[in-house]
């Protein structure tokens, strides 16, 4: 019978895009077996990366010229096929955004999120699937909102300040302006992560220290985005309040939120984006499935995209692989998770430096172990 792998692999961060994993596996599968025919699926469960798996199956990627974090202009890119469209806040609002070193906790905005989706809704999406993870921001969505028609203004009605910090100068909020084609738009909320906007398990509590923000900037940042929330319950009902505590609210910085207020529904970002490449039909025509991505640990078994290909694969009755930069998962997690084994580059190069500057060439040699235990 001929062997058909499908590899649906995410990115190794720092090291390797999605794409590049897919192609380092294939060469080391074919150096043991030459003939094994490989399609190759890069995935991505909502955050970095998101768009440049939809480009890889097929989608047109688009470049506008939007607002960064910042408030700079950078050029971004979301992804077009027929009427769908996956739009990626990363690629407008990221941490990759920022100069290298600089935080900007308290200020940093996610306007350039909502020109994206504008941008999308101008080349005449339908349905947009929203990816968020990555963000540089903590501000609820307000700057997205902003974007797409929103106002919210203080005391002396002059619009807040940009960013999380300013929602606590907030004293009005209008959302009659936004943009009119929002409500004939299927928006799906696709996030890896289900905290609520605020809280201990809130935005600013959980990631806001890796966007830079001090015990002060999350105190700060938690009862703005709570005050934010209860403006918003003003101007628009019990709804924002009940958007607020819902899952997802919390996600990439409570832009979520934003997006549960535009009547966005949230799903797992791997769900979604499997739905969105076409994995199903792949997934019937393999023998093996490869996926992985760069640390395969505890966050991956909570909706990472490793996770949910092994699920998908598993309830298809399907054999699956991993393959990592480093593994800190006992093969009984793995196995519970419906991975048979994984291969980190770890276990062949134990320096983890080289790891990732040599990821590309110890991959290859991983890619020919799986061969050779699962298709020689």
């Amino acid at each position: 019978m001929t062997q058909r792998v499908l590899i649906a692999a995410d990115k190794f961060k720092g090291s390797l895009t999605a794409v590049q994993v897919a192609e380092r596996v294939t060469a080391g599968l074919r150096r043991i077996v030459p003939d094994v025919q490989v399609e190759a699926m890069p995935v991505a469960d909502g955050g970095d990366g998101t768009v440049d798996a939809a480009v890889a199956a097929g989608f047109e990627r688009r470049e506008v010229r939007v607002a960064g974090p910042l408030g700079h202009e950078v050029s971004a890119a979301f992804a077009l096929r027929g009427d769908t469209a996956v739009v990626e806040m990363a690629e407008a609002s990221g941490l990759q955004r920022l100069p290298a070193g600089v935080f900007a906790p308290l200020t940093a905005s996610t306007y350039g999120s909502g020109e994206l989706l504008r941008a999308a809704l101008d080349a005449g999406a339908r349905t947009i699937v929203f990816g968020v993870g990555g963000s540089a921001t903590t501000d609820g969505g307000a700057g997205m909102l902003t974007a797409l028609g929103a106002r919210f203004l203080d005391t002396d009605g002059e619009p807040v300040a940009p960013g999380g910090g300013g929602l606590g100068d907030l004293a009005t909020a209008d959302l009659s302006g936004l943009d009119p084609r929002l409500s004939a738009v299927d928006l799906v909320l696709a996030s890896d992560v289900d905290n609520p906007l605020t809280g201990p398990k809130g935005a600013p509590a959980v990631y806001g220290p890796q966007k830079g923000a001090s015990p002060d900037d999350v105190e700060t940042l938690d009862a703005a985005l709570a005050h934010f929330a209860k403006v918003l319950e003003e101007s628009v009902g019990s709804g924002a309040a009940e958007h607020a505590a819902a899952p997802g609210a919390g996600a990439a910085g409570g832009i979520g939120y934003g997006a549960l207020l535009l009547g966005a529904r949230f799903r797992p970002g791997i769900e979604v984006m499997l739905d969105v490449l076409g994995f199903a039909p792949a997934l019937e025509r393999a023998t093996l499935v490869i996926t992985g991505e760069g640390s395969l640990d505890e966050q991956t078994l909570h909706g990472k995209a490793p996770a949910g290909v092994a699920a998908a694969a598993r309830a298809a009755d399907k054999e699956v692989v991993a393959v990592c930069g480093r593994l800190a998962l006992a093969p009984e997690a793995l196995g519970r998770a419906g991975i048979r084994r994984a291969y980190p580059l770890t276990e062949i190069e134990p320096d983890v430096a080289k790891c990732i500057a040599e990821a590309g060439p110890i991959l290859e040699r991983s890619a020919e172990r799986i061969a050779q235990d699962f298709l020689s």
